[in-house]
């Protein structure tokens, strides 16, 4: 019988180089493929951006694995679907994840069209997570686990992904520690096996993200007001304020702060540069605590700030996700209208799991936590979990 077709993402890093050799000593005919997202000269970067060597050490790789190798140009439709996205939410004061759009985007969507065009039978990434096929109510279903090395488990970036792309993806190297990848990079003489993990994405390279911002969002200069720890009321501005049962909606509504609830403390180039949580980059001193930026209101251009990591406006006991943009990677868990699930949870990567439970209402998907949480920031993802496994996700409405 011929040989299973699995075409590799070859990103020029340790990880994917690995995956390859892996499935090749599997039996696999593999194939690798490195995808060229950014040169687009419209928004100039940085002269360090890696992706040149990269794909160098990706060729190397693949001569040294002895195994085929092309590189596709998606840089046209990574403009379009990635950054063109990103500066529309960031002029909108959300603060959007490039890596989990790059993946539902990109990798595991004109990246997997590629591959099965070229008769592929699956695509392969060097992420840190793992695949189960189960047989649940005589209906095949692939669970997304998370990397059995817990510091470097990359569920969350995939928090987007499908049944259908799940069935066509491969994850080689899911179930070994970061160690044991490099060892065996080093045992097969990949050039990749002492090759530092790459920094963010390759269009912003080592520039600060201001700085990117700057080159199509216009700076504006707008004021700084710092609101005292002790103010702890804020207006409440959901559309569902009603309680249904233990459950309060209003408590995912963000604290709405007015200029005269604090003291201008500086000014800013513009609101739209700046995140929730984000304590670097404003250059104010003079305070004991360092200073959080607390809310961003895009409209009048301020920012308000809080001095330390314990003030009241960093911290949120809910939060809602549009319906319409709820994802279940388990469709059969899919909650129906007043259906409650208690999960684990994270709002970003590298966040350790959070106790909390899902409440389905009609226009919203509300999460409740068990106890608050630090820097919930709009357009960011959600991601939910049951044991191990990533079962959905959400963008973060407000």
């Amino acid at each position: 019988m011929k040989n299973k077709r699995v075409i590799v993402g070859l990103s020029g890093g340790v990880d994917s180089s690995v995956a390859a050799h892996l499935l090749k000593k599997k039996g696999y005919e593999v194939i690798g493929l490195f995808m060229k997202n950014w040169h687009n000269e419209d928004v100039t970067i940085s002269n360090e951006c890696p992706w040149l060597e990269d794909s160098y050490d990706a060729v190397l790789v693949s001569q040294k694995l002895n195994i085929p190798f092309q590189t596709i140009d998606l840089s046209r439709e990574y403009k379009k679907r990635i950054v063109d996205y990103m500066f529309e939410e960031y002029s909108n004061g959300r603060t959007p994840n490039p890596d989990i759009l790059c993946n539902r985007e990109i990798k595991f969507d004109l990246f997997l069209e590629i591959a099965l065009s070229l008769g592929a039978d699956f695509i392969a990434t060097g992420h840190y997570c793992q695949k189960r096929e189960e047989v649940i109510n005589n209906t095949k279903v692939f669970k997304l686990l998370m990397g059995k090395d817990n510091n470097k488990d990359q569920s969350y970036f995939l928090c987007q992904l499908n049944q259908y792309q799940l069935n066509k993806t491969l994850f080689p190297i899911g179930h070994l520690n970061k160690s044991e990848v490099r060892k065996i990079a080093k045992s097969e003489g990949l050039i990749t096996a002492e090759k530092k993990d790459s920094q963010g994405l390759c269009f912003i390279g080592k520039v600060r993200l201001p700085d990117f911002l700057k080159q199509k969002l216009n700076p504006i200069q707008g004021d700084v007001v710092q609101i005292p720890n002790s103010l702890k009321m804020y207006k409440m501005n959901s559309m569902e304020k009603s309680l249904s049962a233990n459950y309060d909606f209003s408590l995912s509504s963000p604290y709405n702060y007015e200029i005269n609830d604090g003291n201008k403390v500086g000014t800013h180039e513009g609101a739209h540069y700046y995140t929730i949580g984000q304590r670097k980059g404003l250059g104010i001193g003079g305070t004991k605590e360092p200073l959080f930026i607390i809310k961003t209101n895009i409209e009048q251009n301020i920012i308000y700030v809080g001095e330390g990591n314990s003030h009241p406006g960093l911290y949120r006991e809910a939060l809602r996700v549009l319906s319409t943009q709820v994802h279940w990677i388990r469709e059969d868990l899919k909650l129906t209208l007043g259906q409650t699930l208690n999960v684990s949870a994270r709002i970003r990567y590298r966040q350790p799991l959070f106790k909390a439970t899902l409440f389905q209402k009609e226009n919203h998907l509300y999460l409740f936590f068990k106890e608050p949480q630090s820097a919930v920031t709009p357009g960011q993802f959600v991601a939910w979990y049951l044991g191990n496994e990533l079962v959905g996700s959400g963008i973060i409405l407000e």
